[in-house]
């Protein structure tokens, strides 16, 4: 069970903290760790939530839950502004805005003006969270890094589909170029195992206007593929102040999805390889990269760039309780950042989704319970706050019963149909 970390520096409890979502997750860990990690240390911390029914809101370090807002910040970024200043106004005094969507990374960095009286955050170039979340658009960046990215593809018609699969193979990953306009419960990252799924989602791509192109990209297999990421905080001058290379022992979903069992440790290739792109692209704030380590060739492909906190960024946190958001806050508020001090072999799971069939299924041969046991941070269950995770739990159980039986309620209603309409053609008769 997670324990109360020591906290070695002076936080300004004067800087609250406003965290941010602009898409409807009520089981989004990553705001659980802030709101945990900052209230620990004494910080004031808001949260926009999708209601009081997130397991989040019952957090007993969250000092107040503010009502969800507008969230589409393509579509209202004014009535968006407009609903956080008005938040802002009842904190009483500027905040530290805190983005857990790339829709809401992107939001502030373009409407940066119009926040600054209200909110502090790292001044970014407006338009680099918009290019870093386009799955289309990032590649480009990547390559004037130097650093390798998977071949990818817009398809046009269900040929350009074909061709794809003719000269990559099976699998094919499939994304959504802008995934933070997706609606909930849709899927960013698809792996298209047979061209029948391809060409299935290839025709989904006219109702999805809005979040598409579809981009199709070459899958990188290899027998021995490891999965890792890379956490980093850059400051206004796009120095990397606090960074962490972890490895991805399990993913949901399977090969294509986010962490599940993460561990911390020394990777110094990775790490400057993740130091050098920030400093690249001139970077300002907390970034979380997905990469593939194909050891036949020791090339690291980066397959996600996420302009803002990931959800597992409590793994990071070091011997002296300094994390990501920790570290943003000393930084913004003006305090000295002390030299991480890497705990090393540090593993946290996230409960939910470990339980999964489809996970349980790809964690076949690894010491499961043992995982359980054992891990150091958990995405829920922490000693001293037990309601979000009792929460979560009872509302994780309610999803799944609803799932089971809308297949079952289903065939019933067809059921009852067919034999109504049965006994109408009799009588008919």
């Amino acid at each position: 069970m997670s324990r109360r970390e020591p906290v070695a520096a002076e936080f300004d409890t004067g800087l609250p903290v406003l965290v941010l979502r602009t898409d409807a997750n009520i089981f989004h860990h990553g705001t659980m760790g802030v709101i945990r990690s900052l209230g620990r240390a004494g910080v004031p911390v808001h949260a926009v939530l999708e209601s009081g029914a997130a397991p989040a809101a019952a957090s007993r370090h969250l000092r107040q839950r503010h009502r969800f807002g507008p969230s589409a910040p393509d579509g209202a970024p004014a009535a968006l502004v407009a609903h956080l200043n008005r938040i802002g106004r009842r904190i009483g005094r500027p905040a530290l805005l805190v983005p857990m969507d790339d829709g809401g990374a992107i939001f502030i960095a373009e409407n940066s003006a119009a926040l600054a009286e209200r909110f502090v955050f790292p001044r970014q170039e407006p338009r680099l969270p918009r290019t870093l979340a386009n799955k289309s658009a990032v590649a480009a960046r990547c390559a004037e890094a130097g650093v390798a990215y998977p071949e990818i593809r817009l398809p046009l018609s269900g040929q350009d589909v074909d061709e794809a699969i003719k000269q990559w193979g099976l699998p094919v990953i499939a994304k959504w170029a802008k995934p933070w306009r997706l609606g909930p419960g849709q899927r960013s990252t698809t792996v298209l195992r047979t061209p029948e799924d391809a060409h299935a989602l290839f025709a989904e791509a006219a109702a999805r206007p809005a979040a598409g192109p579809l981009i199709l990209q070459r899958a990188i297999v290899s027998p021995r593929a490891v999965d890792w990421f890379f956490h980093g905080y850059f400051d206004d001058a796009s120095r990397c102040l606090f960074a962490g290379t972890g490895r991805k022992r399990l993913s949901c979903p399977p090969e294509a999805g986010h962490t599940v069992v993460g561990e911390w440790l020394p990777n110094p290739e990775l790490e400057e390889i993740g130091r050098t792109l920030g400093r690249v692209l001139g970077y300002r704030g907390v970034l979380d990269l997905d990469f593939r380590l194909v050891p036949e060739s020791g090339t690291y492909y980066l397959l996600d760039f996420n302009p803002r906190l990931g959800a597992q960024f409590r793994l990071f946190t070091d011997r002296r309780g300094l994390d990501l958001v920790r570290v943003m806050h000393l930084d913004l508020s003006g305090r000295p950042v002390p030299s991480v001090q890497p705990a090393y072999g540090r593993t946290m799971l996230v409960e939910n989704h470990y339980l999964r069939p489809s996970v349980l299924l790809a964690a076949a041969g690894m010491p499961r319970m043992r995982l359980l046991r054992t891990a150091e941070e958990y995405a829920w269950l922490a000693a001293d706050d037990l309601k979000p995770f009792l929460l979560m739990g009872a509302q994780s159980v309610i999803r799944a019963a609803e799932k089971f039986a809308a297949p079952r309620l289903s065939g019933a209603r067809r059921g009852r149909s067919a034999a109504s309409e049965g006994t109408q053609r009799t009588v008919s008769a």
